[in-house]
């Protein structure tokens, strides 16, 4: 049996001094940092409160040092959360620019043996959706990795999504809803033809500002990355309504299923309800599957015969059933859209029109000519 003596003795307690006290100097530190991090917090949200009332950029303020960075972009303040990072606002040090950095904390996500191709994948999706421009899009800046975390940079979008307005004391008049889902399919139609399928359109993905007139589609590509996680339920569940059939069984997906997803949509915000509601995943499935959606007249009869006809289609099971491309189904959603104007217009009365009345004058006026 080994001895301890007086010397052993002496170290270990000398050990332990020194280890009660790194703990207490890291605790310290800890608490300083809490007790700081509300005053930086109001001081970033003073300095970008413009941004939040529609007022534009704040002046540019003197950077801070001790604000976080990733890569070339200067975090200011967290402006959203998904199931699988944050929504960052941030500002580009290049150019002063704010943007909105898309977060993704892979190693939380993904086995570690998968984690150097799905990187490689994300980055991948990021340069595919970078090269795509159009107005209704959103644009994608760069992709780069940084301090454990992948990041997509794109150009920051005042406004707000369109959940909001799925709810039925939020809906949105018919004509507004159906120019904005005829945006959005003319937005798909574009990006298909590049190449380039969404795998995610719903309501927390199409952002807009009535006011400013702007509609941006959101997140190419990350479904593609979340489809690819060890925990896919807990990623992806709150997604499944609005996936195609052939998306959930595992089939190849294009153009027809980002108009699928669509549909689902303009059922949403027509409805203010899904065309699919169950209590379980595999009823939901079932029911996405092999179950017709409701016809919308049945929750909604003010709704036009011509828009329940196409939203029947785009919603059928068989994708060489509905719409051939997403152009055709902004032009039968706008002709829709017309037409719901023109009954909703007010019918102008006869005598109110672009012709003056005649004026009839008596013969016994003075003041006119007389036939005598």
């Amino acid at each position: 049996m080994a001895r301890v003596t007086d010397g052993d003795s002496n170290l270990t307690a000398f050990a332990l001094l020194v280890l009660v006290g790194c703990i207490a100097l890291v605790g310290g530190w800890w608490r300083a940092r809490r007790a700081v991090r509300p005053r930086v917090q109001a001081q970033l949200e003073s300095a970008i409160a413009p941004l939040a009332t529609g007022a534009g950029p704040a002046p540019t303020p003197p950077m801070r040092q001790d604000r976080a960075a990733l890569g070339r972009y200067r975090v200011e303040r967290e402006i959203g959360r998904g199931a699988m990072g944050a929504v960052l606002l941030a500002r580009d040090l290049g150019s002063g620019r704010f943007v909105a950095l898309k977060t993704v904390a892979l190693g939380g996500e993904f086995d570690q043996h998968a984690l150097a191709e799905v990187r490689q994948r994300f980055l991948r999706e990021a340069e595919t959706a970078g090269r795509l421009r159009h107005p209704d899009i959103v644009a994608v800046c760069e992709a780069g990795e940084d301090q454990g975390l992948v990041y997509m940079a794109m150009e920051y979008v005042q406004g707000h999504d369109l959940q909001r307005h799925t709810l039925q004391a939020g809906l949105l008049p018919v004509p507004v809803v159906l120019h904005l889902a005829a945006r959005v399919a003319d937005a798909l139609a574009y990006a298909h033809r590049q190449g380039v399928v969404h795998r995610d359109i719903k309501p927390a993905n199409v952002m807009i500002d009535l006011d400013a007139d702007t509609v941006k589609v959101m997140d190419f590509g990350i479904a593609r990355i979340a489809d690819s996680s060890r925990t896919r339920t807990g990623v992806v569940l709150g997604t499944p309504s609005f996936m195609s059939p052939e998306q959930l069984a595992g089939q190849r997906v294009d153009g027809p299923s980002d108009l699928y997803s669509l549909g689902v949509m303009l059922f949403q915000l027509l409805c203010a309800r899904l065309p699919h509601e169950a209590s379980s995943m595999a009823a939901l499935m079932s029911q996405i599957a092999h179950e017709r959606a409701p016809d919308i007249r049945s929750l909604r009869p003010d709704l036009p015969e011509a828009l329940a006809d196409l939203v029947a289609r785009v919603l059928e099971k068989r994708p060489e059933l509905r719409p051939s491309d997403g152009h055709q189904l902004a032009l039968d959603l706008r002709r829709i859209a017309a037409s719901v104007e023109a009954c909703a217009a007010p019918r102008v009365p006869p005598e109110a029109g672009v012709f003056v009345p005649v004026v009839k004058f008596s013969r016994d006026d003075p003041g006119h000519n007389s036939a005598a």
